[in-house]
């Protein structure tokens, strides 16, 4: 019986991977925010430590977001 030819794996689209990682980045930064907005209602000063800490990560992984989007703009030449 003759072994059937191994097939080479595609090689992914680095623009769509980018886009798919900067549209998770973005889907964590929406839930971290929104989880931010529910720490903020308790009054807890331990709540008030830990909202501030959520709300940062949000924003660096919406900063994060950004970049990759300008990566994908970049290499497709806008």
């Amino acid at each position: 019986m003759k072994a059937a030819p191994r097939l080479r794996p595609s090689r992914p689209d680095p623009v769509e991977g980018l886009r798919a990682h900067c549209a998770a980045l973005r889907a964590h930064a929406d839930r971290l925010a929104a989880a931010a907005g529910e720490l903020e209602r308790q009054n807890s000063p331990h709540a008030a430590a830990f909202r501030a800490e959520v709300a940062a990560l949000a924003e660096r992984c919406a900063t994060a977001a950004s970049g990759l989007a300008l990566a994908v703009a970049r290499l497709q030449g806008r």
